[in-house]
Formats: C-alpha cells, structure tokens, sequence
C-alpha cells in the first residue's frame, strides 16, 4: 500500500472512526499512524535510520524526513543518524553541535508484512489510550458506589460491567454467601483503582464499612447535605453493623433521621446487605458515654478509661453479661471496632473481686515493705495511696489526713519508703553493671534503675542499643495475625511506659548520639503539622 493523494484522507477517517469507537482523541489515533508509518519506513530504509512521518491533520497527507543530528566526535556511534560537525557543513552553515538537519525522503511502498505490523502498533497505542481514558474516568470515583452489571464469575470473584470498563469483585468482599448470576444487577462500593501493565484494576467490596456509609448518604438526605455526620462504622457484614451519627442541628434527631417513618430509610440499607441488623448509636465526644451507647442493648453500671493505654473497663451488672458480649462476641467486638478502644467486660461481681485482690495486694505490699500492722497498712490503701513511691514523695500534709497519724509518725513512714526504694534501686543497678550496662544508658534521663535492669536483661546495654529501639518493643503493642489481635509484651511496659514517651525517649537518644539533627526534626514536625491542618481543613 502506498500513501498516495487517493487515500491520505482515509488516514484521517479512519482515525476519525477508532476516535469515536474507542471514545478516546483522535489526536491519539493520529500519533500510532505516525508511529507505525515511521517504522514501516525504517524496515525499508534501515533501522538505525531517525525517521519521522507528520500526517496533516486537515489534508492527511503524510510527510517523510529523515533527522541526522550534529554531535562531537568522539561521541559519534549512529552514522545513519547522526554526524560530526565537520560533516555537518555540507548540509548546514555554521554547524554546533546538538543542531539537527532535516530532509524529506520519499513515501514508502508498504508491502503485506509492513501493513501488519503498522496495524498491530496502532492498535496497541489505541488500547493504551483507552486503558488511560479508563483510569482516568474511575480513579476520582474510588470511594464511591457504582452499579453494574454481572459479566461472570471465576474462582468466586465477580466480574462486574461498569459501562466502560470491568471490575472485580473479590470473594473475601462479599457479604456472607452471596451468589450471582450473569446479567444480575449489583451495587457496590470502588474500593481501589489500580493502574497495571493489563489495563486499570477497579476492586469492589460489598464488606467495606464505607458501603455502608455511602448507602446512608444515599437514603438519608440530612448526611448528603451535611447536617447529620457519620463519625464511625462497625461491620461484621451481612449479620450485624454498628453506626455512630452526630446532628449538627440542635432540632433533627440524628437516630430518628437515619431510621425513617417507620424505619423506611434504614430498611433501605437493610435489604441492600442482605438483612444486616444495624445499630444506630448518637455519637458523643466523651469516650465512655459513646461506649455506653455502642454497647446497647446491654446495660452498663460503670466505666473506667485508661486513655493512656487505650484501653476501657466496662463493668455490667451480672445478668447484662451475655448481652454485652453478644453472640460469639459479636456486640462487644463492633463496640471495640467503633471506638477504637480495647474493652474488657466485667461483671459487677468480678470487679468487686478484682478490687478486694488489689485492696490486699496493696496492704501486704506496705505491711512487708514499711513494717507496719495490717490495720495500719489498710488505713492507707484506703487513703488511695498504691505504691511506695507515693508514700515517699507525697506532701506530708496528705499522710496528717490519716486518723492516727501525727508528724512524726508521718515523717517515719516517708524515711522508711525512700530507704526501701533506695535500697531496691542500688540492688536494681547492681545487677545491671553485672549484666554489662554501660554509663551512656545509666546517665540517660528518664530511665529509673529498675528500667535500666529490664532493659540489660534483654540485651539493651548501651546508649546505642536504646536508639535502635522501636517504640512498641520498649512500651508494647498489638499486632494483628490471621485476623486475631495479639498482644507484643515491652521491656518497659510493666513500668507504665506509654508509645509516645518511648517514641520521645529513643528519638531524643538518636540526638544524642547525632544520628538526628533536631533542625532537620523540627522541619519535618512542622511540615506534618501543616499538612494535617490543610488536610483538616479540606
């Protein structure tokens, strides 16, 4: 086939047709023609030859050059493509190097092969377009529902027509059993979009608590519009769901609002995931009101927050037990989910033991360590005091609160609770310096003798050992296995040390040591500040 005025405006239609097909710019069509027309002409005239065909976007006449460009000497590898300056003179003025000579060379004659291959390129160029097209139309729609319809099902995912493109829906993403069958209509949240050497990946999920989410924006027009806000989702999917929902309106019941007349809206959302039962819970920025409300039904008499561990204790009365926990602790394990705290149930009775345990525990530990009687050492367990530490250094006026106690008698339990430490800290940093403890861990503040012992027991001896660190090895932590949460044990957990005292702890040690400059720090600090708050913001 050669290009000739007869059908350099079939070029231009053609382009046209794909464009419109394909749905993508015939701008695209255009360049793969010129592509693949160049490398036809390469095939003819040699491939080290920088050949370039410009097809008229008006005329669709398609023009030839060949490009030699002007390098230095020793530089010179291509003769086909380029030449040397001296070379260059023949053809161009005052030639330097980088110029580049253009000359127009006839059409080619393209023979069967040629035009198989120029077809196999456009083609290829076509569908990386239509691959971006694609991307770009669902990429900015991750996060959102989408309807399609069912194409097929392999191994248990589905693969869903969404208009243009296909997605998937993965087995572990839908709700329970959920079976479809070709041409079924589906909804579905677009969890990600993945731009791969195959084409855009679209993932569904039906399990997604944003499903969840996005469904009652749909049904409940108070979320689209912004009064009401959906502050967390809890699912165990196609069973049981939990939502938290807040009003910025002092006269709309955010509950009532996200239920219905007669629970039309949350029936809705009801059937849409299979018969799911949810929960609506009114949020609450206090911590133990919102989990008082996230563990209805049940009834709860007390709760006591750890806010430094992140942990809540829930004490409900005996028979409310079951009910809190929920069928195979499905309602105590959403409730969890909702707030982002652990939780531990207790009932009335188990908490009234457990008190009475650390009541006795707390009376031998003054009875063996201050050598008081056992009517004395309840006085001050009573008082509130736990541990030696408090007796020690506590002001002297909270001990003359005691009945019994004058300012001697104070002054001597105060003597007796620093010797007992004092001695304990001596034996503490004696067995460290026999296990190898070096002086850059024992003159770094913050760590007690007892600290610095549990950490030589565990091989951390130097000041260096401490920077390597990480912060859940020193303060402990969970790690998630097989869908279990387990529990990481920190060298210095027993001591109360929390994640953000020992990130501090080793960042401050990194300084030390000059592994971190603090400007560079403080930049990086300050940098994450103002993206949060942009963020925020948005």
């Amino acid at each position: 086939m050669a290009i000739t005025s007869a059908n350099q405006l079939e070029l231009l239609q053609t382009a046209e047709a794909v464009a419109r097909e394909k749905m993508i710019d015939p701008g695209l069509v255009v360049e793969a023609m010129e592509e693949s027309l160049a490398r036809a002409a390469k095939s003819r005239y040699g491939a080290e030859m920088d050949i370039r065909v410009s097809i008229d976007r008006r005329t669709g006449k398609a023009t030839f050059t060949r490009v030699r460009t002007v390098v230095e000497e020793e530089e010179l590898e291509n003769y086909q493509a380029e030449f040397t300056v001296e070379q260059a003179k023949q053809y161009l003025a005052d030639p330097v190097v980088g110029d580049t000579f253009v000359e127009e060379i006839p059409p080619v004659e393209m023979g069967r092969i040629a035009a198989q291959s120029a077809k196999q390129v456009i083609l290829q160029k076509v569908r990386e377009a239509e691959r971006d097209r694609q991307y770009e139309e669902f990429k900015d729609r991750a996060g959102t529902i989408i309807n399609g319809t069912v194409k097929r099902e392999e191994y248990g995912n589905v693969i869903v027509d969404v208009g243009r493109g296909e997605a998937v829906l993965r087995r572990n993403e839908k709700i329970g059993r959920e079976a479809y069958r070709p041409n079924d209509r589906i909804r579905a949240f677009i969890k990600d979009v993945r731009r791969e050497s195959r084409g855009p990946q679209i993932f569904l999920s039906r399990t997604a608590p944003e499903f969840m989410a996005e469904l009652f924006k749909m049904e409940v027009p108070e979320i689209y519009d912004g009064i009401i806000d959906i502050k967390a989702v809890a699912r165990d999917p196609g069973s049981r769901a939990k939502i938290a929902v807040i009003s910025y309106d002092g006269s709309i019941d955010p509950v009532g609002a996200c239920v219905g007349m007669r629970g039309s809206r949350v029936q809705a959302v009801v059937n849409e995931l299979q018969g799911e039962k949810i929960d609506i819970i009114p949020w609450n920025e206090d911590q133990p009101t919102f989990l008082v409300n996230a563990l209805q039904p049940a009834e709860v008499s007390k709760v006591v927050l750890d806010e430094e561990a992140g942990k809540i204790e829930v004490v409900v009365p005996d028979e409310q037990l079951s009910l809190a926990i929920g069928r195979r602790g499905q309602n105590v394990r959403l409730a969890s989910q909702l707030t982002n705290l652990d939780i531990d149930i207790m009932t009335e009775a188990e908490e009234s033991e457990r008190r009475q345990k650390e009541f006795e525990i707390r009376t031998k530990l003054f009875i063996e360590t201050l050598d008081l009687d056992e009517f004395f050492a309840q006085l001050l367990v009573s008082e509130g005091f736990t541990n030696l530490e408090e007796v020690a250094y506590v002001e002297l006026d909270e001990l003359l609160v005691i009945d019994g106690v004058d300012e001697s008698t104070a002054e001597e339990l105060q003597a007796r609770a620093r010797d007992f430490i004092e001695a304990k800290n001596r034996a503490a940093m004696e067995a460290a310096r026999e296990l190898g403890v070096q002086d850059s861990l024992v003159a770094f503040d913050g760590l007690t003798p007892q600290m610095i012992e549990a950490l030589a027991k565990d091989g951390v001896l130097s000041l260096e050992d401490f920077a390597t660190c990480a912060d859940w090895e020193l303060a402990g932590g969970w790690t998630t296995v097989e869908g279990e949460r387990v529990k990481d044990d920190g060298i210095l957990e027993p001591f109360g040390m929390t994640l953000e005292t020992a990130q501090d702890m080793v960042m401050t040690a990194r300084i030390v040591l000059g592994w971190v400059d603090p400007a560079e720090l403080a930049a990086e600090n300050e940098e994450t500040e103002t993206e949060t708050e942009e963020e925020a913001e948005a």
